[in-house]
Formats: C-alpha cells, structure tokens, sequence
C-alpha cells in the first residue's frame, strides 16, 4: 500500500537503453500522445519516461512474441 517508487532494480544496461527509446519515442507522433497524457496529469518528465519505457517494452515483447509488425491506429507498418 501506499505510493511505489522508481527503483533500480534489474539490468541496468536494459533500463538504459529503455530509458534512451522512450525519451526518443517521446518526441514521435505515435508516441507523443501517451507521454504528454501523463505530463498533464502531473507526473515527473522521468515517471512519465518510465510509464512510456514500460509500455514499449510491452509492445516489443508482444511483437516478439507473436512474430507480427508493429500497426499504427491508422493502419499502416510503422517499421
């Protein structure tokens, strides 16, 4: 219970580049949205880095694991 804090805890190689991809997603159209969202709602420029990091990870994870291609809403291969 309570807040949940930022931590360092697994690879700190793998944070690394995460933390790197978001900050780059960040500026994209696809993604901006997502990381603006959480900026507005008040979280740190890190937390929302780190909100943003999470959900790529997650998004990579499925891709890799149903071997597919990342689709924008729009439709369209984004890579």
């Amino acid at each position: 219970n309570g807040r949940r804090r930022l931590t360092k805890r697994g690879c700190s190689e793998i944070r690394r580049l995460l933390h790197n991809a978001a900050m780059s997603a960040s500026r994209t159209a696809t993604w901006k949205g997502i990381y603006e969202q959480h900026r507005n709602a008040g979280k740190a420029t890190t937390q929302a880095l780190v909100i943003l990091a999470r959900k790529l990870a997650r998004v990579a994870f499925a891709l890799m694991k149903n071997q597919d291609e990342y689709v924008t809403k729009g439709g369209k291969a984004a890579c």
